[in-house]
């Protein structure tokens, strides 16, 4: 990166550089030897031309094209989206063109952590309330709030999960309902697990149990509402036998080779390229070579970046995985007459992100440089260390429960500008610049912005480790976890009943 103080120039083969405070029009500025006067005003964090640039010449960012100017474009004129034009289209094909780096790393880490029966590790002690279908939703919410009462401090707390699904779904949306749920009940960060049902839906508990499959005793408690006399009490007495099993767990060392981390960024803005997703990127790299996990989802914001991943997978299989994971969420939006590249989103493009290629060439630096190692359905868990790519759209909610029923303990989540949201697990928010962190101490963790005020990135990133071994210890509690911000969404595609 080059950085003169009032523009920012990532990549030395960029034709525009990032605007790192306001500039007004006609201020001018050398960068690199050449004096640039700003054409009109430019907000900090979007670009700016560092050269002329001829109409249909590519635009480049991060190295790699991220549109085309769409007539010509003056040295220091404002770039932004009405002056550029993705160059994306529909469907493509792939060759796989491998490009595996390693990075060494002599760091060993541990964290302190709940090791289950079955050999897996929770980082929370919880008790989790988990919906065959949405009708009982307000029943889960009375058993979670009175058995918080009835039970206060012999857990790390007892939290149910309303959907509005379970029951009047077919086919592939019926199943990833259930996929979804049965990926919750298994979470290690739940000690135990309240199945509750009403008795006559689709996805009843009798359905429900053939794609959960054999539990440990003791750990997974059913109840069928309609059956029961009275719901609340039975409800409390199987929390009360879960809080008990809860008990018998204590933390203890655990190697970070323990770890899933999932990587999730939402309400971006230009500088989550820059500091935030390059921060979560090293990351991943250092939990991975320590024999870590960590899942990548979000596919429709890996389109123009996708390449960059797909030659990233240790072998041709795993390739061909990638590319079908890439066309068939294309033709999902085909399928809905959807424009593919409909994509960034409003706030995207108030914060300064011009097309999707620049959005995605920012988001999938959360990957870091890790090989991909597996390619993961909706609703299906992780089983391989290394950086896994998930099928999952890019809103927030529904990606991150995805992320969690996939099996990731904690999901670091970059924003440039600000999301309350959180997961059913530890959800780390890291502002992308500092502006964020001072405003909302409330909704932010970490601030990525130090990297753009003289931090290097070194120096950040195992801060920012620490930091996260001590989330998983339970030493530092999450703003979600604190705020009580824990929800999930399901992905739906098909007919309702």
């Amino acid at each position: 990166m080059i950085d003169n103080g009032k523009l920012l120039r990532i990549n030395k083969k960029d034709n525009v550089g990032v605007v790192l405070e306001d500039i007004r029009e006609n201020d001018t500025m050398s960068f690199d030897g050449i004096s640039l006067k700003a054409g009109e005003d430019i907000d900090c964090g979007h670009k700016i031309a560092l050269r002329d640039i001829a109409e249909g010449e590519d635009i480049i960012k991060y190295g790699f094209p991220i549109g085309h100017a769409v007539r010509p474009i003056l040295a220091g004129e404002y770039i932004h989206t009405h002056n550029i034009r993705t160059n994306l289209k529909g469907l493509l094909d792939y060759r796989y063109a491998p490009a595996l780096n390693e990075k060494a790393t002599h760091l060993s880490s541990n964290f302190m952590g709940y090791m289950r029966e079955n050999g897996e590790v929770g980082i929370r002690n919880e008790i989790w309330i988990i919906n065959t279908v949405g009708c009982v939703n307000k029943t889960s919410e009375i058993l979670a709030k009175e058995a918080n009462m009835a039970f206060a401090g012999k857990t790390d707390g007892i939290f149910a999960f309303p959907h509005p699904y379970g029951c009047s779904q077919l086919g592939d949306d019926h199943l990833a309902t259930q996929k979804i749920l049965a990926g919750l009940v298994k979470h290690p960060n739940a000690a135990g697990v309240l199945v509750l049902g009403l008795g006559c839906e689709n996805n009843n508990i009798p359905a429900f149990r053939n794609v959960l499959g054999d539990q440990i005793p003791g750990r997974v408690k059913f109840l069928v509402t309609q059956e029961a006399e009275d719901e609340i009490q039975e409800g409390l007495k199987l929390i009360g036998e879960l809080v008990e099993y809860a008990g018998t767990f204590k933390r203890q060392e655990c190697a970070a080779d323990q770890l899933v981390i999932g990587l999730k960024c939402g309400g971006s803005d230009a500088f989550s390229g820059i500091t935030g997703n390059p921060l979560v990127g090293e990351f991943s790299d250092l939990l991975i070579a320590q024999g870590g996990t960590s899942i990548l989802t979000e596919v429709p914001e890996m389109f123009g970046a996708e390449t960059i991943l797909m030659n990233r997978c240790i072998n041709e299989a795993v390739f061909q995985k990638s590319v079908h994971l890439i066309n068939d969420f294309k033709e999902y939006f085909m399928k809905h007459n959807q424009e593919i590249y409909e994509n960034p989103s409003p706030g995207n493009k108030k914060g300064g992100i011009s097309t999707l290629e620049e959005k995605s060439l920012g988001c999938t630096q959360k990957g870091g440089t890790g090989h991909v190692v597996d390619v993961l359905d909706y609703g299906e868990r992780v089983t391989k260390p290394g950086l896994n790519l998930l099928e999952g759209p890019g809103n927030d909610i529904v990606a991150a429960t995805a992320l969690t029923a996939a099996g990731a303990h904690i999901i670091l989540f970059t924003t440039g500008r600000g999301t309350p949201l959180g997961a059913p697990v530890p959800t780390v928010k890291i502002s992308t610049n500092s502006e964020l962190y001072r405003r909302k101490r409330n909704w932010i963790d970490y601030n990525a912005g130090s990297l753009l005020e003289g931090n290097g990135m070194e120096q950040v990133k195992m801060d920012f480790f620490k930091f996260v071994l001590k989330v998983a210890s339970g030493d530092i509690r999450t703003k979600n976890e604190e705020n009580g911000y824990r929800e999930i969404a399901i992905f739906k595609d098909g007919v309702t009943l």
